[in-house]
């Protein structure tokens, strides 16, 4: 009879407190699957506390799980692309390792993903532990990069997904380097199912994003699945054009009919100060644009291995 196989591939970064926790849950749920061949893969994202020593304890007792170490810390969007690209056989399902995603939906996904599904993706429909301004930013920049770009992404969905093996393939072939995950899995397609679930609170430490991160988070998945900031700054610019357009020629009859007693310094600088703001606006947004395309042209590795133990069920 074949085995499927599936791979839990998990990115952490100063986790050592959540993952001896995280680890019996996500082997309690592949236990519920007799007929699965279940893997285990933590991804050290350049960690500076105990995480490394944590995840060796946890391998040395079940000989499931692998390892990978990368050089440096890359980000979660690096770390889970180098953990993607390890898992050459089966299925990769993504959990983060804070424990807010609940593996104990493994079986659900499974079940979507022998059905034919290439890509399950959990919605969450309710985000414990969170403050209202994280939950209503995250409501608000989903629906905008919805409406922005034509890469679909699902509103309010994470990357909390199971991946099949020709997804991986796929996603293997994109080497951007500015990557936004969540729009990547979305441009690959193939068929895609979600499973709605209720998102918990992390079960220990804090989270690594404050909200200058999730600003640039944010940034990034727009500038790099839409160009329609460039084309708002082009109808800025014809706007402000008009504008200008229609009040110079207001000045130019006015003063024909009434001349101009008086200097106009206020309404000059006001109209200096806000033609520059809107030029500044739109350099700013080209140089956005700009720099992905100076870091692409570098053509630099994604991320860097520092090193790699395969799970003892591969005769490591």
């Amino acid at each position: 009879m074949h085995t499927d196989r599936l791979t839990v591939v998990v990115a952490a970064y100063n986790e050592a407190d959540s993952l001896p926790l995280l680890h019996p849950r996500i082997v309690a749920a592949l236990d519920e699957i007799p007929d699965l061949d279940g893997r285990v893969l933590y991804i050290d994202d350049g960690s500076s506390d105990a995480t490394w020593r944590v995840l060796a304890d946890i391998a040395s007792h079940d000989p499931r799980v692998s390892l990978l170490r990368l050089s440096r810390n890359f980000g979660k969007e690096a770390a889970l692309t180098a953990g993607l690209d390890t898992v050459d056989e089966g299925g990769a399902l993504i959990l983060d390792a804070d424990g807010q995603d609940p593996p104990e939906l493994i079986p659900a996904f499974v079940a979507k993903w022998r059905e034919g599904f290439d890509d399950v993706h959990g919605t969450r429909t309710v985000r414990a532990g969170e403050g209202i301004a994280k939950r209503a930013t995250a409501h608000l920049f989903y629906r905008v990069i919805g409406r922005l770009s034509r890469t679909p992404i699902p509103a309010d969905t994470g990357d909390f997904r199971l991946l099949s093996q020709r997804s991986l393939a796929a996603l293997r072939q994109l080497r951007e380097r500015h990557r936004f995950m969540k729009g990547l899995f979305g441009w690959v397609g193939y068929r895609s199912v979600s499973i709605p679930y209720e998102r918990d609170a992390r079960i220990a430490g804090g989270s690594k994003f404050n909200f200058w991160r999730l600003w640039n988070f944010a940034i990034e998945g727009i500038t790099s699945f839409s160009t329609a900031p460039l084309r708002l700054a082009t109808y800025l610019g014809l706007a402000t054009a008009v504008v200008a357009f229609v009040y110079g020629v207001w000045i130019i009859f006015k003063a024909l009919m009434w001349g101009d007693r008086v200097a106009g310094w206020p309404t000059m600088m006001a109209v200096i100060l806000f033609l520059g703001g809107v030029q500044l606006i739109a350099l700013g947004l080209i140089g956005e644009y700009l720099g992905r395309l100076y870091d692409e042209s570098k053509r630099r590795p994604l991320y860097l291995v520092d090193e790699f133990r395969p799970a003892d069920a591969d005769g490591g």
